[in-house]
């Protein structure tokens, strides 16, 4: 993690060093060390690893303190069962709700991923598009819930994009889903939103299976 004096609480500094994958599972999460890389006292980054312990993003390691936390079979699927209802929600009320600038960007962002073929791309795109969508509900909580859970996902190794296969399908499930919202077709919405995180959660247990990353 870089020497970090950018606004924001160290909780919040943590919280992007993890999702930006600075800090990886397994990395020690020692006070003295981050205190100085944020460039504050160790009470409060003490108490912003209390949080991350509670939150489930650090774990106690082999050694004493904690570390990054590392998302197990269980804990995935328990992820990915939250995530389908929230994102399935998401996308039902974005149809409701979204505007016709907010639908045009979609359309827009759904097409311009056909142009790309490098998996590190498309993943940042996948998480930009998912974003735009929540956001797209206008409902504070729901986008609250899903940004934990993305931080939460930042903690699994690799990408789902790494698979061949997997690039065509999930281009084909965002246009499902973004289609559906342009057309104001809620259930449609909802239904197209979960079938697409139930296909990365069948290729994410794939990904563990055979140990790639």
């Amino acid at each position: 993690m870089e020497k970090n004096n950018q606004r924001g609480t160290p909780l919040e500094k943590l919280l992007a060093a993890i999702e930006d994958g600075q800090l990886l599972p397994g990395t020690r999460l020692l006070e003295t060390e981050l205190a100085e890389k944020l460039g504050v006292s160790r009470t409060p980054v003490r108490e912003a690893l209390h949080r991350l312990h509670a939150m489930g993003l650090a774990e106690h390691g082999p050694q004493r303190g904690l570390v990054v936390s590392h998302l197990g079979y269980d804990h995935l699927r328990q992820l990915f069962a939250v995530r389908e209802g929230l994102e399935g929600m998401a996308a039902r009320h974005a149809a409701e709700y979204a505007t016709p600038a907010e639908i045009e960007l979609m359309q827009q962002m759904v097409a311009q991923d056909r142009s790309y073929d490098d998996p590190e791309i498309l993943k940042t795109r996948n998480k930009h598009l998912h974003q735009h969508i929540v956001r797209s509900s206008h409902n504070i909580y729901m986008i609250d819930a899903l940004a934990n859970l993305r931080i939460h996902l930042s903690l699994l190794p690799g990408s789902t994009y790494s698979m061949k296969d997997r690039l065509l399908q999930a281009q084909e499930e965002h246009e499902a889903i973004v289609d559906a919202v342009a057309s104001r077709d809620g259930d449609r919405a909802e239904s197209a939103a979960r079938e697409h995180i139930r296909s990365g959660y069948s290729t994410r247990l794939t990904l563990l299976a055979e140990g790639r990353d």
